[in-house]
């Protein structure tokens, strides 16, 4: 299984990214079937969930810094997550990472991606 992210940049306080991170080595059912997440990581600090979606889209979860202004999405024929960041602030900025989790019934693994960096400059 491979996640492979994408999508970030330098932007401008109050511009927009959009985040994807593609799924790999794994059968559509196993991706419709999986919890996934965004995650962020800062220097000298631990990762910390940005946003979720549960299976099939069901519900989602964000960080209270970001509801409001980010947007988490699924699309499973694709197997692509993606995170869209609105009204972007200086400390957005970080190193995003998606993260899928394999319900126990396949197994119960956590996969990652290797993270995508977010500038915004104010």
């Amino acid at each position: 299984v491979q996640l492979q992210a994408s999508g970030g940049g330098l932007v401008q306080a109050g511009g927009s990214l959009r985040l994807s991170c593609r799924a790999s080595g794994m059968i559509t059912s196993s991706f419709v079937s999986s919890d996934m997440g965004w995650y962020r990581q800062t220097s000298g600090k631990q990762r910390e969930l940005v946003a979720s979606i549960t299976a099939r889209g069901g519900s989602t979860n964000y960080a209270d810094s970001v509801k409001g202004r980010f947007v988490i999405s699924r699309d499973g024929s694709k197997k692509i997550v993606y995170l869209h960041m609105n009204t972007l602030r200086p400390e957005d900025a970080g190193i995003y990472y998606c993260n899928i989790k394999y319900p126990p019934a396949i197994g119960g693994r956590d996969f990652w991606g290797q993270g995508t960096q977010v500038t915004v400059s104010s």
